[in-house]
């Protein structure tokens, strides 16, 4: 293993680490990990937002962490040739902020009242023909653990109000890196950087996104082409909603 790739991989270490974020999964092997990438999954309260509603049941989302999952996405167009990765947010609960930022930001789907999330992820999986093992998930509760169980890369949003259960998360298995900024602080953009370091695409993101043209205006293209769907999970699965 060259020596410029071993430093490289302490850098982004310790860069993360000193944020407080914890890898559970070492980094080369996540970076391996992350190679495979092909989907990205979040879910939502307690990852974009803190997880306060407001008096209609509605929870925020940050221009900061909207960049990163931008960004992230463009950083796996590049590493997989020109393929965009399929995007989902799959919550428990129905919100509509959820629904605009996959509106505006051309997601694939958003799944509403979601309980048994890893069903939900099989059907959504179904749709794209990819594999759980080539998902990046990003996570915070108890809720989402059945998804964590099963996808190929897991970011925990940290929350320090519940130390038991990230001590259950690591000591199970269920995440590869758990960030050192809690929910409502901009944790998903933590995790989106954290993975294109990894794979070594945060420079070439960056500068093909100043240039804008050719390269990240062919990207933002076939973004902006994609058409979400909406779905409302019932007894009976997932069934369109009309947004």
């Amino acid at each position: 293993m060259p020596n410029s790739y071993i430093f490289f991989m302490i850098d982004i270490e310790q860069t993360f680490t000193a944020l407080g974020g914890q890898f559970v999964t070492a980094p080369d092997v996540l970076t391996e990990k992350l190679k495979a990438v092909r989907a990205i999954v979040f879910d939502w309260d307690g990852v974009f937002n803190d997880g306060v509603k407001t008096e209609a049941g509605s929870s925020s989302f940050s221009e900061v962490d909207s960049m990163g999952t931008n960004l992230l996405r463009f950083g796996f167009w590049l590493h997989h040739g020109g393929q965009l990765p399929a995007v989902a947010i799959i919550t428990g609960v129905i919100n509509g902020l959820a629904d605009a930022l996959v509106r505006r930001e051309h997601f694939h789907a958003c799944y509403s009242q979601a309980k048994n999330k890893v069903e939900v992820l099989a059907h959504f999986l179904d749709q794209h023909k990819l594999q759980p093992s080539e998902v990046a998930f990003f996570f915070d509760d108890a809720l989402d653990l059945s998804v964590a169980q099963v996808a190929g890369v897991r970011i925990m949003v940290r929350r320090n109000a519940n130390p038991l259960f990230t001590d259950y998360v690591i000591r199970n298995g269920y995440a590869d890196y758990v960030t050192g900024n809690e929910s409502g602080h901009f944790a998903v953009r933590e995790g989106c950087e954290l993975m294109l370091g990894l794979l070594g695409q945060f420079d070439s993101v960056m500068g093909e996104r100043l240039r804008y043209r050719p390269v990240y205006d062919q990207y933002y293209q076939q973004r902006q082409a994609i058409e979400p769907s909406y779905w409302l999970v019932g007894p009976d699965g997932p069934e369109p909603k009309t947004v």
